[in-house]
């Protein structure tokens, strides 16, 4: 008996970190209020997996990059990504749905997986979930958007889901939606996520009445977001000007967290543009340390040096950033991994690791936002420009990371 209640206490434990760790915050914006007409899926990634990498496959009937673990490889979970349909898919784990259901969303990183195989539209989504055996393994709420203009939530559990349309101005009023790890379609005030969901609302909001809803937005100031909705604290406002002398806050329900691996952002395309301009911008690694590379299924396998590697290798940018991580959680004992040293990433001087970064991004997107331009009027993209561009992003990058932080 004493053993059957050990092993009831380490599942339980078990499940608890599961949920603590993939504590992901997502969004979908319609194309109907982004500023140039283009959908658009962002995924904040929290895992327990932190080395995370971008791989190019074509072991379905379309070709797709997709975030993975770095151990992973074989490729068989994709965490966010895109096809050459350009149809797109990623997911957070949503904690109230299935019940007491033992079977809660193993199966998430492979649904999307054989999404992306298979997929072209929005419809082609619902029916294959449609057709997998049940249960499904699923536990998620799933993003995605296609070509055609289409965005929405699939609420999905283990025998079912429920769709919520970006497009629907009766589902989304303001032209976009939020999920953290809860599903509006579960059990009510269960799950996990509320506080991140809300300062995720009050950051989208204010971008809406800007008419600001864009890909740089949304990394900039959501992904690496230092506000907090509950305790309505900015980080940011309050220790831009500290000193380099260490300076540690606690790091909780904040968007960016201890766990984060990664953050996307998949821009899709207007009604009669190519899906071959489907752009996946992708931080590696923790985003407070990492910085923003675009990837297009239509340039082919030659992805950017820093986001991807062979094998169980790591991708240099994630491990880049991991390094710096360990600058601001320099304490391991106890409950040290929650306590931020924010001098390491801003300060008054200007040499924080972010600020050092955030100019870096804004050059990369001023050099790929000229490129876009060009091959928007050509309604595709240059395959060997593209090529020239992954490897002048990688070796600036790389650059910046060894003369800044070394």
């Amino acid at each position: 008996m004493r053993k059957v209640r050990i092993a009831i206490l380490v599942i339980i434990i078990f499940c608890i970190n599961i949920i603590r760790l993939n504590a992901c915050t997502t969004a979908i914006v319609s194309g109907r209020v982004t500023p140039d007409g283009r959908p658009l899926l962002f995924k904040q990634r929290d895992t327990g997996t932190l080395d995370n990498k971008l791989i190019y496959f074509r072991d379905g009937k379309f070709q797709y990059v997709g975030l993975v673990n770095s151990d992973d490889t074989a490729g068989s979970m994709i965490w966010a990504g895109c096809n050459s349909a350009g149809f797109a898919i990623m997911n957070s784990l949503s904690t109230n749905l299935n019940g007491k259901d033992k079977i809660k969303g193993m199966k998430n990183g492979i649904i999307m997986k054989k999404a992306l195989q298979s997929c072209a539209t929005i419809d082609d989504f619902e029916r294959l979930l449609e057709s997998l055996p049940k249960p499904m393994g699923a536990s998620a709420n799933f993003g995605v958007i296609d070509a055609n203009g289409g965005a929405a939530y699939f609420e999905t559990d283990n025998y079912g889901f429920l769709k919520f349309d970006c497009n629907d101005s009766t589902v989304a009023p303001f032209g976009y939606m939020i999920r953290t790890n809860f599903s509006f379609s579960g059990e009510k005030d269960k799950g996990h996520g509320y506080i991140r969901y809300k300062t995720a609302e009050e950051l989208f909001s204010g971008a809406e009445q800007l008419e600001n809803l864009t890909v740089q937005f949304i990394l900039k100031d959501v992904a690496r977001s230092l506000k907090h909705s509950l305790t309505r604290i900015d980080l940011r406002q309050l220790y831009e000007n500290c000193s380099k002398k260490p300076v540690f806050v606690n790091f909780r329900d904040f968007i960016p967290r201890v766990s984060t691996s990664a953050a996307v952002v998949i821009q899709g395309v207007k009604k009669g543009e190519s899906p071959s301009l489907t752009t996946m911008w992708t931080i590696l690694g923790f985003p407070l340390c990492s910085v923003a590379v675009p990837v297009w299924v239509e340039a082919g396998n030659n992805l950017p040096e820093v986001l991807t590697a062979d094998g169980k290798e790591h991708a240099r940018l994630c491990d880049l950033a991991l390094k710096l991580k360990e600058r601001c959680f320099p304490i391991k004992r106890g409950s040290g991994q929650y306590y931020l040293n924010i001098s390491e990433l801003i300060n008054r001087d200007g040499k924080g690791i972010l600020q050092i970064l955030e100019t870096l991004e804004d050059e990369i997107f001023d050099d790929v936002n000229s490129y876009l331009k060009e091959w928007r009027k050509d309604n595709r993209i240059n395959k060997s420009t593209a090529s020239l561009l992954y490897k002048k992003m990688s070796e600036k990058i790389l650059s910046i990371y060894l003369r800044e932080f070394n």
